[in-house]
C-alpha cells in the first residue's frame, strides 16, 4: 500500500504548478474520463488535478486496501467498530432485499417491526387517531435532540418540504435556553407532541431541554400531559423513569451510531411530517446506493470515488479544508450535517490499532448555500493564498417550475460559472475583454485599481454531484453516499469512522464546572484563566441579581 501512497505523492510533486485547464487541453475525452454518470446521479472531478496516472494510482491505493472486503465486513455485521466491540448497521435500516442475521439473530426482523411499529404511530398522529390531552388532533412536533439526534432529521424534513403534508416540525438542540423558549413561544402546549431523542438518554443538552419543556406541559396539562411525550433511545428503564409510557417509547440498538441514525427511528419528525411511504422512497434510494457501493467496480463506484478525491486532496495535495457547496436552498443544512459525519468520524490522529498517524486525515468541512455563499465567502475561494477544494451540489430540476426560468436556470448559471472561474481563473493582461469586469471600465478610470487586484489565480479544484431533482429517492441516494464517502476515507486512513472519544473529554469537564457554577465547589484542578472566568461569571451574575 505505502508503493501506491509514493507514487502519488511522486505525481504530485511533478505535477502541482500544471494548470487543471491544460488536462483539458490534452484529453478532449476528459470530462467522459473523469466523471461517473448514472441515470440520476452525476459525479464530475474533472476540474480536479487528478491525472490519469494519479487516478490508476488511487484506484490501485483502494484495491491494496481491500476496501471491498471491508465494506463487505461492515454490510454483513462484522464488529469493525473495534473500540466498542459493535458491528455497524445502519444500513440494515433501509436492506429491503438481502436476508441479515448476525450471531443468530435476525436483524432484519427487528428493523422490520421497529418501522412498522414507528410506522403506525405516525401515520396514527398524522390521521389524528391518536389525539392530544383535549381530544384534537397535533399541530406541532418538537424534536429535542442534538448532534445525530438532530443534524439528519433537521436536513432531511427542510429538504423534503414540498412533500409536507402532516403536522409542523421544529427542533431544539441547544443547551442556550433561547434555543428552547424561542421555539416553544410558537407553541401551544395542548396541540403540541415532544420528541425527546437520545440514545443513553442521558445527554445533558437533551435531557435538560425535555425536563424543562416537560415542566411546561404539565403546568398546562396535568399529569396526562405525559400523553404527549415520546422517547427515541436505546435506554427504555431511562424513558420510563421520565414518566413516557411504554407504548411511546422507541427503541433502537447500539449497532447504529447516532450520525448515521435517521434511516431508523431516529427519522421520526420525518416520517410525522411527510408519511411513511414517502420516508420509505428515501429509504429506496439509500438502498439504491448500497448496493452500488457493494457491486460495482472502483474506478466506476460513486462513493469509493469519492473518497478517493477527498484523500487525494487532503494526504496528497494537504490542502486544510473543504467547501460543501449546495445550490439549492432546501440543503441548507447539509454542509453542517456532513461537519459532522466528516469531522466526528474521521476527526482522529490515532489509528484503528491505537498509534499516531504522519498524514493529513480528514479536512475541515465548512459552507453554505450558494448563492449566499457567493456574496460572502468566495472572495476567499477565488483569490485568497489558500486553496479549498469546492464540493458544488446542484440539481437539474426544481419543484417551482413557473419559476424555472427567471430563479433556476439562473442558479444552474451560477454554480457552473464559478466552478468554470475557480479553475480558468481571471489574468486581465491576457483576457481582460472577455470578462463582465469591462462594463466598468470607465468607472475604474475614477479608482486605485490596478491589474493585480483583478487578478485570480484559478487553478482550484472542484467537483460537481449533478442530481435530477431534490425528490426523497435523490436525498436518500446523496447521504447514502456521504456516509459511504466517510467510511472509505477512515478506511483508507485506517481510522476507526463510528467511534468519537474524542467528544466525551469536554463533557467530563462541563459537569465538574457546572456544580462550581451553581454553587461554590472547589476548582483547584483547573487552569487560572477558567478559575478567572469563574469568578467574573459569578461577579456579573450577582451583578445583574442586585441591580
Amino acid at each position: 500500500m505505502e508503493e501506491y501512497w509514493e507514487l502519488l505523492k511522486s505525481n504530485r510533486q511533478r505535477t502541482s504548478e500544471r494548470r487543471i485547464e491544460d488536462l483539458f487541453e490534452e484529453d478532449q475525452h476528459r470530462f467522459q474520463d473523469f466523471s461517473i454518470i448514472t441515470e440520476d446521479l452525476i459525479l464530475d472531478y474533472s476540474k480536479t488535478n487528478i491525472d490519469k496516472d494519479a487516478k490508476t494510482n488511487l484506484v490501485n491505493l483502494a484495491n491494496f486496501g481491500s476496501i471491498q472486503n471491508k465494506v463487505h465486513d461492515m454490510f454483513s455485521g462484522k464488529e469493525i467498530n473495534n473500540t466498542e466491540n459493535r458491528s455497524v448497521l445502519h444500513t440494515a435500516l433501509r436492506n429491503f432485499t438481502n436476508p441479515l442475521v448476525v450471531n443468530g439473530v435476525d436483524i432484519n426482523l427487528i428493523v422490520n417491526q421497529s418501522l412498522e411499529k414507528i410506522a403506525t404511530f405516525t401515520e396514527d398522529v398524522r390521521c389524528g387517531k391518536i389525539m392530544t390531552n383535549s381530544g384534537d388532533a397535533f399541530t406541532d412536533v418538537v424534536n429535542i435532540g442534538i448532534g445525530g439526534s438532530e443534524l439528519g432529521p433537521k436536513l432531511v424534513t427542510r429538504a423534503l418540504y414540498p412533500y409536507h403534508d402532516g403536522p409542523k416540525i421544529h427542533f431544539v438542540s441547544n443547551l442556550d435556553s433561547a434555543d428552547l423558549t424561542d421555539t416553544m413561544s410558537q407553541l401551544d402546549p395542548k396541540s403540541t407532541l415532544i420528541i425527546v431523542s437520545s440514545k443513553s438518554f442521558t445527554t445533558l443538552e437533551t435531557l435538560t431541554n425535555a425536563k424543562t419543556i416537560k415542566k411546561w406541559i404539565l403546568s398546562e396539562l396535568g399529569p396526562s400531559g405525559m400523553k404527549h411525550f415520546v422517547a427515541v433511545c436505546s435506554a427504555k428503564d431511562k424513558a420510563l423513569e421520565f414518566g413516557i409510557t411504554e407504548d411511546q417509547i422507541f427503541e433502537f440498538k447500539d449497532w447504529v451510531g447516532g450520525r448515521f441514525s435517521v434511516w431508523g427511528p431516529i427519522g421520526m419528525p420525518v416520517m410525522l411530517a411527510v408519511g411513511i411511504s414517502t420516508f420509505r422512497k428515501f429509504l429506496e434510494g439509500a438502498s439504491s446506493i448500497d448496493r452500488q457501493f457493494q457491486n460495482s467496480e472502483i474506478a466506476e463506484n460513486l462513493p469509493i470515488m469519492l473518497a478517493l478525491i477527498g484523500i487525494w486532496h487532503a494526504s496528497i495535495c494537504q490542502y486544510p479544508s473543504k467547501a460543501i457547496l449546495p445550490y439549492e436552498h432546501r440543503l441548507e443544512y447539509l454542509p453542517m450535517y456532513l461537519q459532522q459525519l466528516d469531522m466526528e468520524s474521521n476527526g482522529k490522529s490515532v489509528n484503528r490499532d491505537g498509534e499516531f498517524i504522519a498524514m493529513q486525515s480528514t479536512p475541515i468541512s465548512w459552507g453554505q448555500t450558494g448563492t449566499n455563499g457567493q456574496h460572502a465567502f468566495y472572495q476567499f475561494l477565488h483569490q485568497s493564498n489558500q486553496i479549498v477544494p469546492c464540493e458544488f451540489i446542484l440539481g437539474a430540476n426544481c419543484f417551482e417550475q413557473d419559476l424555472r426560468i427567471d430563479h433556476h436556470e439562473g442558479l444552474i448559471a451560477n454554480c457552473l460559472a464559478q466552478s468554470e472561474a475557480l479553475m480558468f481563473g481571471l489574468d486581465p493582461g491576457k483576457h481582460f475583454e472577455s470578462t463582465e469586469l469591462t462594463n466598468n471600465r470607465e468607472e475604474r478610470k475614477h479608482t486605485n485599481i490596478t491589474n493585480a487586484h483583478l487578478f485570480c489565480a484559478g487553478n482550484r479544484p472542484s467537483t460537481t454531484l449533478l442530481y435530477s431533482k431534490l425528490t426523497p429517492e435523490i436525498l436518500g441516494k446523496m447521504l447514502a453516499l456521504f456516509e459511504h464517502r466517510t467510511f472509505v476515507e477512515g478506511l483508507i486512513w485506517n481510522l476507526n469512522s463510528f467511534d468519537q472519544w474524542g467528544v466525551e473529554l469536554g463533557k467530563g469537564l462541563a459537569r465538574e464546572l457546572s456544580g462550581s457554577i451553581k454553587g461554590n465547589e472547589d476548582l483547584r484542578t483547573f487552569s487560572s484563566s477558567t478559575l478567572g472566568l469563574v469568578r467574573e461569571i459569578k461577579r456579573l451574575k450577582n451583578k445583574l441579581d442586585n441591580s
